[in-house]
């Protein structure tokens, strides 16, 4: 699902990495697969990715001679050398041949006047896609041949290159969520015989990164529901079509919702009475404040948390309710609540611009506009509990008095050494204290869930026993 236009139905001060593990070496990182041999080249040096990196530098504008001349050029210079300090005048036939293939090779066309131009097939993919780039290379003149070479953004990897004539096609994967540069390509565009070239750059742009939603089809809904017809069923009594009790017949009323046992028994005219079905309002609201790694398996908190955010939002809007979203940590970022299969796109929008945000500011959600966070509605907080500023924003948000269900993304125990008697206290209170900030968080009626890892209906499962209800603290 490629270039999602029109919305189908159904990714600083430097960011601090909070690392789990407080002691011991990291996860051993698997190896890397081996790539093909273009691509290695594409990419030079080692052949290996190098997320973190700046492009490289431009090269030099114009013509410069190539490896292949520099070659000749040194095997003659070397010969001639060689023969004017000997004295051996035969040592000059070893220059003559890298000499007369230099002057043999001038003679050929060379390219002037080259630009080059690309085209990426869409802006907006999901996780583990493939992206594919074209660059078109114009200039006047012959070209012998092309060699790119390749610098990719943050968040994608090189797996293919394609050279077919003045064309280039590139092929990347979408490895992370987030917005990436895509990154640069540098065109060398070498002469008929190979020994002159000249350099051509071209920036492939941005691209937007979704990330995989979480799949799910469960929604808990709040005890008090807006009164917006929807599929959720309320107290109230209306319109619907689970049946809630019986009541006595009102002149004026359809003959089809009558009681035919009820009234049999009673001796007048009963009629099924219906439960009213209304919408929900639902926010997400997702911890940017700290990314932290699980020391075994080396997971980012931030990735997982933005897949179940991804992923109540996709559920919800199924069910044509209307879902927000609210991104804290960095600047703050909110979408109101909105329906619809495109609104989908425009919430993963506005928070793929966390990793890019260059400094941090402590949001004050007394500010916050009222149509981010309508009354009533359900809040759903995707957090780690890894930075003590996420419970203010939660404390904030209970006194308002907003329901809320936190879901908390695990970040694994820290790694320590079992023969130090020290760590193993070190740790047990460390988990002392997750259970006295999940315990803190149940004293204010706000209930925490754990993210599984396999679907949000086993950690969501436990919301259905009882409706949710704001409390004031």
């Amino acid at each position: 699902m490629s270039g999602r236009q029109d919305g189908g139905q159904d990714r600083r001060p430097e960011r601090r990495s909070v690392r789990a593990g407080a002691g011991g070496a990291g996860p051993v990182a698997p190896p890397a697969p081996l790539l093909p041999p273009e691509v290695r080249r594409a990419l030079g040096g080692e052949g290996v990715h190098q997320p973190n990196s700046e492009p490289p530098n431009p090269r030099p504008e114009g013509p410069r001679p190539s490896e292949r001349a520099l070659r000749l050029a040194t095997v003659a210079a070397a010969a001639t050398a060689a023969a004017v300090l000997t004295g051996q005048p035969w040592l000059l036939a070893l220059a003559v041949g890298p000499a007369c293939l230099l002057v043999l090779a001038g003679l050929g066309g060379r390219p002037d006047r080259a630009s080059a131009t690309a085209e990426v097939a869409s802006r907006r993919y999901f996780e583990g896609e493939t992206v594919t780039a074209v660059v078109t290379v114009r200039f006047d003149g012959t070209v012998g041949w092309i060699d790119p070479g390749v610098a990719p953004g943050p968040g994608t990897e090189l797996v293919s290159v394609d050279v077919s004539g003045p064309a280039v096609k590139l092929g990347f994967t979408a490895a992370r969520w987030g917005r990436w540069s895509l990154g640069v390509v540098d065109l060398d565009l070498y002469d008929a015989g190979g020994l002159m070239r000249s350099t051509v750059r071209v920036d492939l742009g941005d691209i937007e990164v979704f990330p995989v939603p979480a799949d799910g089809t469960l929604t808990p809904i709040p005890v008090r529901l807006p009164d917006r017809l929807g599929e959720h069923t309320a107290r109230q009594s209306g319109e619907g079509i689970e049946v809630i009790g019986v009541r006595p017949h009102v002149w004026g009323e359809r003959q089809r919702r009558i009681h035919w046992p009820s009234t049999t028994r009673r001796g007048s005219i009963q009629i099924n009475q219906f439960a009213a079905e209304r919408t929900a309002d639902a926010v997400v609201l997702l911890d940017a404040f700290s990314d932290v790694a699980d020391p075994v398996t080396g997971a980012s908190s931030l990735d997982e948390s933005l897949r179940v955010a991804a992923g109540l939002v996709r559920t919800y809007l199924r069910s044509h309710d209307r879902v927000g979203i609210v991104s804290v940590g960095g600047k703050l970022h909110w979408l109101q609540p909105g329906t619809g299969d495109a609104y989908f796109y425009r919430i993963v929008q506005t928070v793929l611009d966390v990793r890019r945000d260059l400094t941090f500011h402590t949001p004050d959600l007394s500010r916050l506009p009222p149509p981010a966070l309508p009354h009533g509605a359900l809040v759903y907080a995707v957090t780690p509990l890894a930075d003590n500023r996420i419970m203010d924003v939660l404390g904030g948000l209970a006194e308002r008095g907003n329901p809320i269900a936190v879901v908390e993304i695990p970040v694994g125990d820290p790694r320590i050494s079992e023969e130090d008697a020290v760590e193993r206290l070190a740790l047990r209170l460390w988990r002392l204290d997750r259970e006295a900030v999940r315990f803190s968080l149940v004293e204010k009626g706000i209930p925490v869930v754990p993210w599984l890892g396999e679907t949000l209906d086993l950690s969501l499962a436990p919301l259905l026993r009882s409706r949710l209800s704001g409390r004031v603290s």
